[in-house]
């Protein structure tokens, strides 16, 4: 299947992945906003292609670029490298200042991070089913998630200066490193009741999240809540059916 406005001419561009993996999903909106075409290659859940395990021999975990028989993985570390790559070509994904891009990417560093520590009450990469959190977890769970959004919410003047993104006048790096996100933030949001994007709380943040997932090249890529529930209950059933396996095949880079 070939995504994007334009085809790299004369370049092999496939990106290994799965449509509700927020990391893939990083690396889908970097591809648009330099207007590149590219192939994608859909790994099934619940199983590993050959391709992948050729192509991220370590980690075997999605996503990974294949740029002319180059392999390079991890989402950021992939964003850097299309940044670089096709400097000509679109707008920048990281900033120009030195400075600039080190607050970029320190910020791009805590979202993974806390995600990380949150996911194990909100994202369904466990046998928990997310209707099934009790009172306790669901609380210390909220309480985590509005730490960390209204820091963003605290952020987004600075690293903004004023302007509609994390990234300025357009869509940048750490307006990807969080926005992919958004589409299963919502998901949560609908599973289990709890407001995560409040007006009254995280007005920057509510409005910057309509800008971001407005956009062309988010919209492309970005996944709809609906579909990210009914993709938990697919995890959940693999899950119940070979729980052995879980761990092997569905990782965290599998949500």
């Amino acid at each position: 299947m070939i995504l994007g406005r334009m085809a790299a001419a004369g370049e092999e561009v496939k990106l290994v992945g799965r449509w509700a993996s927020p990391f893939v999903v990083r690396v889908g909106i970097a591809l648009n906003l330099k207007g590149l075409g590219y192939e994608f290659s859909h790994e099934e859940l619940g199983k590993k292609s050959e391709l992948l395990l050729k192509s991220n021999p370590v980690y075997e975990m999605i996503p990974v670029l294949i740029h002319d028989g180059k392999l390079i993985c991890e989402s950021m570390i992939i964003l850097e490298y299309i940044d670089e790559v096709w400097e000509s070509v679109g707008p920048s994904v990281l900033p120009a200042d030195p400075y600039d891009r080190a607050i970029a990417r320190f910020w791009a560093a805590y979202i993974d991070d806390k995600i990380q520590l949150i996911k194990a009450n909100f994202f369904p990469s466990s046998l928990r089913t997310l209707r099934g959190l009790n009172e306790e977890a669901k609380a210390e769970a909220e309480e985590q998630l509005a730490n960390v959004l209204q820091l963003l919410e605290d952020a987004f003047p600075k690293c903004s200066k004023g302007k509609d993104f994390f990234g300025g006048e357009t869509i940048g790096y750490l307006d990807i490193a969080f926005g992919c996100y958004l589409g299963w933030i919502k998901a949560i949001e609908k599973m289990t009741g709890i407001k995560a994007l409040d007006e009254a709380k995280t007005p920057t943040l509510v409005g910057w999240a309509e800008r971001f997932c407005s956009g062309d090249a988010v919209k492309e890529v970005m996944p709809e809540a609906d579909k990210l529930i009914e993709f938990t209950k697919l995890i959940q059933a693999i899950m119940n059916a070979a729980p052995g396996r879980q761990n092997m095949h569905v990782s965290k880079n599998d949500r």
